[in-house]
């Protein structure tokens, strides 16, 4: 099944060559707390020629948004490849450091600036706009679980399904953030691009490997040339165990999301500045268009829109450090 969210207050499901509403007027995110039992006995009510011509549109005819207005986003660094790449452009050197084996580390990014299909970004000023090739998890209900403290196996009946992410990125502004040892932030936070769907977990069961890794090929074009590809089946963790580990001590719960982290082999213009030694190929500029293209999933692609000025903050300004108020 796919699942989608389209312009004029439609959300159902992508029927062949038609987007055909939820009934009842239900919504992704009643869906996705009613888990994947619910969405399968929606579409079973729906999926017949004759509702589908009765009630369906031709899917050309809409504009799709995300796929649905997330919870909560974790974005995992799960791609050693990755890791060695940006590392080399940031410390000059390619080095993973002993800590990323030993968990799939995540932050938190903003679930208020979510971008759909062809929304363009509207990026901070910057002058290393990067992009993030991902694939992201959706959270549903499971009867009977908390979403807390779960094991791998319990934690992968929570995937309702998949999804393509793009993780925009400001290079410079997560640079200086990430030397306070503390972020990313504002080289984040700007906008974050979901879709074109939710493809059911189901769907791509198929593609899971002997150990549990999903063996699907992802691939993204800067105005239409080749950058990067790798198969997700390279992360160092399935996404079971991203999350297990998300619950531990904590809660998943439905409409959240959780991000692979950028695939290798190019998944990110950052990897592959520190590999070349140099700004090669180029950032992002206003007008260039990022497209995605992950097996299984379909294509998400996004426009660089024009920079966008913050007013000024001022600097922190040394204090005395005075323990006591003057009387």
């Amino acid at each position: 099944m796919k699942i989608a969210r389209w312009t004029g207050g439609g959300e159902g499901f992508i029927i062949e060559d038609r987007v055909v509403p939820f009934p009842d007027g239900l919504t992704v995110g009643r869906v996705l707390a009613g888990g994947l039992p619910l969405a399968q006995a929606l579409y079973h009510r729906v999926a017949d020629s004759r509702t589908i011509a009765d009630h369906g549109q031709p899917l050309a005819d809409v504009t799709l948004l995300a796929p649905l207005q997330p919870a909560s986003v974790r974005d995992f660094v799960t791609f050693e490849e990755h890791v060695e790449g940006v590392s080399a452009g940031v410390e000059g050197k390619s080095n993973v450091a002993d800590e990323w084996y030993q968990a799939p580390t995540f932050y938190f990014t903003n679930p208020h600036t979510i971008l759909g299909p062809g929304q363009p970004v509207s990026p901070p000023v910057t002058e290393r706009l990067d992009f993030e090739l991902e694939v992201a998890v959706v959270i549903g209900e499971v009867a009977g679980s908390t979403g807390s403290n779960l094991d791998a196996e319990q934690a992968a009946a929570h995937i309702f399904g998949y999804t393509i992410m793009n993780d925009w990125s400001a290079r410079d502004l997560q640079a200086r953030e990430m030397k306070v040892r503390l972020g990313p932030a504002k080289g984040k936070d700007f906008g974050t691009s979901l879709g074109p769907w939710i493809v059911t977990a189901d769907e791509l069961a198929h593609h899971l490997d002997d150990d549990g890794f999903l063996a699907i090929r992802a691939e993204v074009r800067v105005n239409g040339v080749l950058i990067g590809d790798d198969l997700v089946s390279n992360m160092g963790w399935p996404f079971p165990e991203l999350v297990a580990y998300a619950s531990r001590n904590s809660r998943v719960a439905p409409g959240d999301v959780l991000g692979s982290g950028t695939v290798g082999n190019g998944g990110c213009l950052g990897e592959l500045w520190g590999r070349n030694g140099d700004l090669t190929p180029p950032p992002l500029k206003p007008g260039d268009t990022v497209t995605m293209s992950v097996e299984g999933l379909g294509e998400l692609s996004g426009q660089v829109g024009e920079y966008v000025p913050a007013p000024d903050l001022p600097a922190a300004r040394p204090r005395p450090r005075v323990r006591h108020r003057a009387l």
